[in-house]
């Protein structure tokens, strides 16, 4: 149970930075440098918080350093961050789901998802470093 709170711990604070950073980011950035490259600005101040957010969370709920514990703490914290955004997209800005999904077919949409995989691995990262 404590890698399910972990996992929420590490995803809350990463949603709540990116809302706060892509609503920054559509609405100042983009316009001015166009999205792929305001994604690439925003893309390592996301990674270094989303590295700090999960030794935090790794940290305060005690999730051991093994691969399976840190991979599932990952996998849930991206299962979360998937459906938040997906649930924010449709029910918040009233894209329709399959608008959702064809949005990754775009460079700035692939850039946030591999950002996304990566916010899945650093649990798994962090604990081989530890």
């Amino acid at each position: 149970m404590r890698i399910l709170w972990a996992a929420i711990a590490y995803f809350a604070p990463v949603f709540a930075a990116g809302f706060v950073l892509g609503t920054l980011r559509v609405l100042v950035l983009a316009p001015w440098v166009g999205e792929t490259i305001a994604v690439l600005a925003e893309l390592p101040v996301m990674l270094a918080l989303s590295w700090v957010a999960c030794r935090w969370a790794a940290a305060r709920f005690g999730v051991r350093a093994t691969w399976a514990a840190r991979l599932t703490m990952g996998g849930a914290a991206f299962a979360l961050l998937g459906l938040a955004e997906t649930a924010l997209a449709v029910l918040a800005f009233g894209r329709p789901l399959s608008e959702h999904w064809t949005h990754y077919r775009e460079m700035p949409a692939l850039l946030g998802l591999a950002g996304q995989l990566a916010f899945a691995i650093f649990p798994a990262l962090q604990g081989a470093r530890r």
